[in-house]
């Protein structure tokens, strides 16, 4: 499971989030979070808020998430911090956030870069210390990714009823964690286990593209049929802009394979498109035209 690639989905998301784990006092609106290679070298800092005002004071942000035991981390990370400050002379200060699950899965760091270690503006998270006690909205998303297959299902349950009026993109941003979480389950028994809860699911983006295709399907075929190819449809437009977020515009082969894709062929792909490095690569059985 890619954990760090739904965290950094949240941030992006939700840039008011690492504000509130290191207790800024800055407006996530005042950050765009992204990712960036320093030129000439193999280094790319995977995550940084950059500030989007002047203010001097408005320090840069590197954000890392560790979820797997790595002797260099520490090594690379800091490496990758000051060859950037060198390089872009940012000129104002800078924090280094980095996500751990647990205390157990951080390695020491090299003797020669033990220094590092004790600046101020290293800051490290233990999601661990966040599974009791009242937590914001946002902090339990935090917690949705970082706790195990079978508390899952109890913590979305509990999420959904909580937050009635939740909006369509968190709704989105849940399902998709779900999918990563949960690769056991078909997307339809994802679907109707939020389907229990009092959110009306109808809201989401998909759900509303599925259901208009077979409500107009229906209308012109007066049929069950008409519902279920209704259904098909809005799934490969779903996926088609999942696509073209991922990859950009589609190269005709591409669009030609979705418009005659079966059900289980699009959530085949789909299933795909979670790992994948390339168009290619999700549609594993084609190559192009």
């Amino acid at each position: 499971m890619k954990t760090d690639s739904l965290f950094y989905r949240l941030f992006q998301r939700c840039p008011q989030l690492v504000m509130e784990l290191l207790a800024l006092n800055f407006s996530g609106a005042s950050y765009c979070f992204g990712s960036e290679e320093i030129k000439q070298t193999a280094f790319r800092i995977d995550g940084i808020f950059k500030p989007l005002s002047d203010n001097p004071q408005q320090p840069l942000i590197f954000t890392e998430v560790q979820y797997q035991p790595d002797e260099d981390f520490y090594g690379r990370f800091f490496s990758e911090i000051t060859f950037y400050l060198y390089r872009q002379k940012p000129k104002r200060p800078w924090l280094a956030l980095v996500i751990y699950p647990t205390r157990s899965v951080e390695k020491t760091a090299p003797v020669e870069f033990r220094p590092f270690m004790a600046l101020p503006a290293l800051r490290r998270i233990y999601l661990e210390d966040y599974q009791q006690g009242q937590l914001s909205f946002n902090l339990q998303l935090i917690r949705l990714i970082a706790c195990d297959e079978q508390q899952t299902v109890n913590l979305v349950q509990a999420l959904l009823n909580e937050s009635l009026e939740m909006d369509t993109e968190t709704l989105d941003f849940i399902e998709t964690i779900l999918v990563y979480k949960l690769p056991r389950l078909s997307r339809e028994e994802i679907r109707k286990m939020l389907n229990v809860q009092a959110i009306e699911l109808k809201q989401t983006r998909f759900y509303q593209e599925v259901w208009t295709e077979g409500r107009q399907e229906g209308r012109q075929e007066g049929r069950q049929e008409g519902w279920e190819k209704g259904q098909q449809e809005g799934e490969k437009l779903l996926l088609q802009r999942m696509l073209m977020r991922r990859f950009g515009a589609l190269p005709a082969w591409a669009k030609n394979k979705l418009k005659a894709a079966t059900a289980q062929q699009v959530e085949h792909w789909a299933d795909r498109l979670l790992d994948a490095v390339s168009l290619q690569t999700v549609f594993d059985d084609v190559q192009p035209q």
